[in-house]
């Protein structure tokens, strides 16, 4: 597996926040699907805006808090974040 056990299962647990439907409905098959669409995972908010800056995204006007709830990025338990290009 590429991706550690805690973003798989905060993936499993929160697809729908990014999808209509499920995408994966195994720790492989999220692994598998992360890979697929080179999801990252960061240390920090600021990394997040970063990133999501570098993809093409307009995050200027967003506030942490409204970045953190944005539907490509999964808080994980760690305090990183999983961003994940939908």
């Amino acid at each position: 597996m590429i991706y550690s056990k805690e973003c798989l299962e905060v993936f499993l647990k929160n697809q729908s926040q990014l999808f209509d439907e499920n995408v994966a409905d195994t720790e492989e098959e999220a692994d598998a699907f992360l890979d697929d669409c080179m999801a990252v995972v960061v240390d920090s908010l600021k990394d997040v805006r970063k990133y999501l800056e570098e993809m093409g995204a307009d995050v200027s006007g967003l506030s942490p808090e409204e970045l953190k709830e944005a539907s490509e990025v999964f808080p994980l338990p760690s305090g990183k974040y999983l961003v994940v290009e939908g």
